[in-house]
């Protein structure tokens, strides 16, 4: 016993001893260890943190405690021990080391990673392009790289279309696209291209704050090389010359409600390969096919079609095909009219119904009041919904709403629902609006709660805010309590979540007090609402009001939140006030364009709506279903010389504002222009020194009079042309002199009106300046037809010239169908006269007419061939009305709505003349021009015809007076 007593103290001792060393050992250790820049740095941070590892001190602990039970089965003296204590204090040291850096080193990088985010958050911006993409135009089997930089904060999401559809590189041949973004360039690169990677090419960049696009067109041309023997540019000019154009231009369309439509364009060949990617645009949104809307191209032939008409359909529509020097492109508007009411004097139906705010159990929606009221002001608008897929359409409202406004509650988060809207006035209900696109309730503030951080070339992690809320029972009152909309019909509250706002999902609980009561009521028990905002009918107009929210979990309530600024219910949305200064301009014989200025002081209308009707008429007719943005608009499909008056009204949230001040009255007739070019020059006569030239009238004459023509000669000889009159020339023909002998010649001319003179005329063909001696006469000029019918015309033309060595002695007419050259002789008999009836035409076929004069010698060369005409009675024909009048005069009236200002009505009498002055008395008034018989008798009988002067399109008409 007395010797494990002496063991025991030496083994204390020598513990003691141990110790000792061991904590001089440490101080030596800790004061020759030195540390790097970099280390000091982490553990700067680290002391920030104020977080300091334990793994080193129980590691420690456990190697005392094993050198204890060695020391228990053996002691240990002198060199045998100090080593044994040198190499554990080794060994901790370095196990503290390392583990000391490795928590350091954890520590630091999400310390950074931390600020990082912070950064990034502070300096968010949406996506800009900072070098946006530009057009290429390669050779076939060429490589391009479509290049641009972007700036955005956090990095943005790319994506690339072609024609708007996405690039998907997987989908492709191996390498042919390839898709880079380094650092903020993106870059998509074309390998090997095709005349099929001719397109338009976007590239869409979008983060959180916003997104942009950039546009770039690629021309992929074929490329045949000089060993073929054709030059490049002179392919690209022959391409260009057989591109297909269009063949007519796109008309105005009119359509329903409900109805079908149609709107086609037409080329004048097939488009060639570069040209198919036809597109097509409805206010400046491209179009693309779907269950409502089909897209083709067949025969030389585009088309949209619509199955069912919405007048969310109507707008500018424009087709647009690409050509080698860009595109061509054609735009005109299409017109959706309500469908027929269900009670007589009921309004039209909304249109653009649109879901907004949408929230876990509520949402907001907006759209735009019908332009036609049904004669009495619209008193509110009904909204119901339905679960997407079904047809149980529910009411959300019990009293119209009186704005396009309206919050809907109650909805069930995650369900899809459809809604649409109906206007009532005191006649009766619309129809119900288009229904919505389904929309889907969710959380809109679970993007706040999310935090993406991007790493890896495009991969992201996202950090829920729910997974780092501490346990929180009771929740914290929400902030920021106000109004976010106040409405004639309602109040919309809206509120932050408190923050924090723990894991538990949370309700909402709205008190309201009026202002000066010390008294709350809270007004959702029963339903409390999930989001943040809330809608409360029913208040008191006039009175103001404070409200105040608390929020709900599973472990109990709030404390109310800090009362609302005071809110007064009831007030009343303000119409916008109507444009002023709306201007009426003659158009076309059809249209008229209006002009009006926009409001001012900053109001953003919705749109305008365009009223017209016609002088002498009270009822005012709608011209556009949905509200136009621009501030010029062309009315179509008015009547042809008929008086109207226009006026414009402003469309917002509160409805439509008080017609603005009438325009004008203005006649629909085409607006003055400067003529189109003359065409179709003729050799009439020629001497030794001196030429007769006719030539054909502009088609277009500018809707007003030809007041006269320049001619322009030119010497094949000369390189220059010479003016030939510096005065107009009133006809269409004209003596030149001072010619050369046996000298060819050209002509050209340019016509003028009140607007001016118009273009210039092609060259004529060489004319060589030499007397003619041949004894059969010339030919006869200026072929022309009237009357044109479905199976008949009247052919009218002049005498030539140059008459031979005889006296003309008839005329004989032929005919042929466009685009052959078989020419038929229409009479056997020459005829004396110069017009001729031609009847057992082909309705819809067209034909063509010349006419050779003859003489005893024989028969002179044919005159220029007539313009094509198309057998066929033209929509709105008016004929001659043969009458008696009140006062018992035998009358013939013509009337054309069509005329110009100075346009005139040229009576004829069996086409000689006009008819005897002493025998019938003219008057004209307007449109219309009558034609009284003074003291009828036989004389009187014959063909009476008429024409009208100045227009674009031939008007006449004839009638046989009988004995009858």
């Amino acid at each position: 016993h007395h010797r494990e007593e002496e063991q025991k103290e030496e083994r204390q001792q020598s513990l003691q001893m141990t110790s000792t060393t061991r904590k001089k050992k440490f101080k030596s250790s800790e004061e020759e260890e030195t540390f790097s820049p970099s280390e000091l740095s982490i553990a700067a941070a680290l002391a920030l943190t104020s977080e300091i590892p334990q793994d080193y001190k129980t590691r420690r602990e456990a190697a005392i405690l094993e050198l204890e039970q060695r020391g228990e089965k053996r002691i240990r003296f002198g060199n045998e021990m100090e080593k044994l204590e040198e190499e554990v204090i080794r060994n901790c040291r370095l196990l503290r080391v390392r583990a000391d850096r490795k928590a350091l080193r954890r520590k630091a990088v999400e310390k950074a990673q931390m600020e990082k985010e912070y950064i990034e958050l502070l300096s968010g911006r949406p996506p800009m392009f900072w070098i946006p993409l530009r057009a290429h135009t390669v050779w076939e089997r060429m490589e391009v790289k479509l290049a641009c930089t972007v700036l955005a904060s956090p990095p943005a999401q790319v994506t690339w279309y072609k024609n708007g559809v996405q690039i998907d590189p997987r989908l492709a041949p191996a390498g042919k696209y390839k898709i880079r973004n380094t650092f903020g360039m993106l870059i998509l690169q074309i390998s090997r291209c095709s005349l099929e990677d001719s397109a338009e090419y976007s590239v869409e960049v979008k983060n959180q704050h916003g997104q942009a696009r950039s546009f770039a067109t690629v021309l992929v041309r074929k490329y045949y090389g000089k060993e073929s023997g054709f030059d490049s540019e002179i392919y690209r000019r022959s391409l260009m010359a057989r591109e297909a154009d269009f063949a007519f231009p796109l008309k105005p369309l009119f359509s329903r409600e409900k109805e079908p439509f149609t709107l086609s364009c037409y080329f004048s060949s097939d488009l060639l390969e570069h040209q198919r990617d036809i597109a097509w645009f409805r206010d400046g949104e491209l179009l693309q096919s779907s269950e409502c809307l089909e897209l083709k191209y067949q025969d030389q032939e585009a088309s949209v079609t619509v199955p069912s008409a919405h007048k969310e359909d109507e707008g500018f529509y424009t087709v647009r095909v690409p050509s080698l020097d860009g595109y061509k492109e054609q735009t005109t508007y299409v017109f959706v009219r309500d469908a027929a009411a269900e009670a007589a004097g009921a309004p039209g139906a909304p249109l653009n119904l649109k879901c907004q705010d949408v929230n876990k159990d509520c949402l907001t929606l907006s759209w735009v009041p019908p332009s036609d009221d049904g004669g009495s002001p619209v008193l509110g608008y009904y909204i119901e919904r339905c679960v997407a897929g079904s047809e149980d359409w529910v009411p959300c409202n019990e009293r119209p709403v009186k704005t396009c406004r309206y919050p809907v509650l109650g909805l069930a988060e995650g369900q899809p629902y459809q809604f649409r809207v109906k206007a009532v006035n005191k006649k009766g209900i619309s129809h119900p609006s288009k229904a919505t696109d389904p929309v889907t309730t969710s959380d809109s503030c679970r993007d706040k709660r999310v935090t993406v951080i991007p790493y890896d070339d495009g991969r992201t992690i996202e950090i829920f805010q729910d997974d780092l809320e501490g346990h929180i029972k009771i929740p914290l009152p929400p902030t920021n309590v106000h109004a976010s909309e106040v409405r004639e019909d309602y109040v919309a509250l809206a509120w932050d979540e408190p923050d924090p706002r723990g894991r538990e999902p949370l309700i909402y609980y709205v008190e309201k007090s009026i202002v000066g009561s010390n008294s709350w009521q809270m007004l959702n028990l029963e339903l409390p609402a999930n989001s943040p905002r809330f809608a409360l009918f029913d208040l008191v107009e006039g009175k103001s009001y404070c409200f105040r929210v608390r929020s709900a979990n599973k472990y109990g309530i709030s404390e109310p939140s800090l009362p609302s600024e005071p809110i007064t219910a009831g007030a009343k949305l303000a119409t916008l006030p109507p444009p002023s200064q709306v201007l009426a301009f003659r158009d076309t014989k059809t249209s008229v364009v209006l002009q009006w200025d926009k409001l001012k002081d900053g109001l953003e209308p919705l749109g305008y709506y365009i009223y017209c009707r016609e002088t002498g008429t009270e009822e005012w007719q709608t011209v556009n279903n949905k509200p136009v943005t621009c501030n010029e608009f062309t009315v179509p499909g008015l009547q042809p010389g008929k008086e109207y008056v226009f006026c414009v009204k402003s469309v917002s949230e509160a409805g439509l504002s008080e017609s603005s001040p009438e325009t004008d009255p203005i006649v629909v007739r085409p607006a003055i222009a400067c003529p189109s070019a003359p065409y179709g020059f003729a050799l009439l006569h020629c001497g030794k020194t001196e030429m007769t030239i006719s030539w054909k009238a502009p088609r277009h004459k500018g809707g007003t009079k030809i007041l006269g023509y320049f001619l322009d000669q030119h010497d094949a000889a000369e390189p220059d042309w010479h003016e030939v009159n510096t005065e107009p020339i009133p006809q269409r023909l004209h003596r030149v002199s001072s010619l050369r002998e046996g000298h060819l010649y050209q002509f050209r001319a340019r016509a003028m009106n009140m607007a001016g003179v118009g273009q210039l005329s092609e060259p004529s063909d060489l004319f060589k300046c030499e007397e003619w001696t041949m004894p059969e006469p010339g030919p006869p000029y200026d072929v022309r037809c009237t009357e044109v019918r479905d199976s008949s015309l009247m052919l009218h033309w002049e005498a030539p010239l140059y008459t031979g060595a005889a006296p003309l002695t008839g005329y004989y007419v032929e005919m042929c169908e466009e685009g052959s050259e078989e020419w038929k002789q229409i009479n056997k008999q020459p005829i004396a006269t110069t017009h001729l009836k031609v009847s057992d035409l082909e309705t819809g076929h067209c034909y063509i007419f010349r006419v050779r004069a003859l003489n005893k010698a024989g028969v002179g060369p044919p005159s220029l061939p007539s313009d094509p005409v198309v057998a066929k009675t033209k929509p709105g024909t008016n004929e001659i009305e043969l009458g008696v009048d009140e006062e018992g005069f035998i009358y013939l009236a013509f009337e054309a709505p069509e005329k110009n200002d100075s346009s005139e009505f040229i009576w004829s009498k069996d086409y000689k003349g006009p008819p005897d002055a002493d025998r019938v008395q003219a008057e004209e008034k307007g449109n219309k021009s009558k034609l009284k018989l003074k003291d009828p008798s036989e004389k009187d009988l014959g063909i009476y015809s008429v024409e009208v002067t100045d227009v674009d399109d031939e008007i006449s008409a004839s009638c046989t007076l009988t004995k009858e």
